[in-house]
């Protein structure tokens, strides 16, 4: 198995890079988390993951360790491939989707383009107990984080800011701080509106 290549980054794009180490040049496919992770390096090492099929060797590659980890997590769930892995640590970071797993918040994982409500269960469903003790995580209710976000929407739109607006901010607001109060939301999401 490799588990990570260090190397002189000849091509970058936002869903692989081209690195070349001892004169071979390895293909790897990166989420866009590493994408943005990635600077103008010239040296590059990413941890990788390499999926053997029947007729493909392919490279799987992070910047971070969770991010790997997390990858191998989604990849072991039945019916989610390394393209749908891929997918959900482009549009969540690793650390959003860790959340969501450990709290079951099944809306952030159907946000997710491609996954349905029963996908984004079953995935829940398998790795909720195995985030909770790999990462050594209390569970946190996805109820109180939810009581939060409606009551700041509530108080938003009795204060005559458009609901779809405020939802947007106050989520982005929650994502950025799952322990924020309902009376720092508003407070936070005001000076944002």
């Amino acid at each position: 198995m490799i588990t990570h290549i260090k190397g002189k980054l000849i091509e970058k794009n936002p869903t692989e890079v081209i690195i070349e180490c001892q004169g071979v040049g390895y293909f790897i496919n990166i989420s866009l988390h590493t994408f943005s992770k990635i600077g103008n390096e010239e040296v590059l090492q990413l941890y990788t993951h390499l999926q053997v099929k029947e007729d493909s060797h392919t490279l799987y590659g992070f910047v971070e360790r969770l991010e790997r980890e997390i990858f191998r997590l989604l990849i072991s769930v039945s019916g989610i491939g390394t393209s749908t892995a891929r997918t959900m640590l482009s549009s969540l970071s690793p650390s959003q989707v860790k959340e969501a797993l450990a709290s079951g918040d099944v809306a952030t994982i159907q946000s997710v383009k491609g996954i349905g409500a029963k996908t984004a269960q079953r995935v829940i469903l398998d790795l909720k107990e195995k985030v909770l003790k790999i990462f050594d995580m209390q569970e946190v209710s996805v109820v109180e984080r939810n009581t939060v976000k409606d009551e700041a929407l509530s108080a938003l739109e009795t204060l005559g800011f458009n609901r779809k607006g405020a939802q947007k901010v106050v989520d982005q607001i929650i994502k950025t701080n799952s322990e924020v109060s309902v009376e720092d939301a508003i407070k936070l999401a005001l000076k944002k509106l």
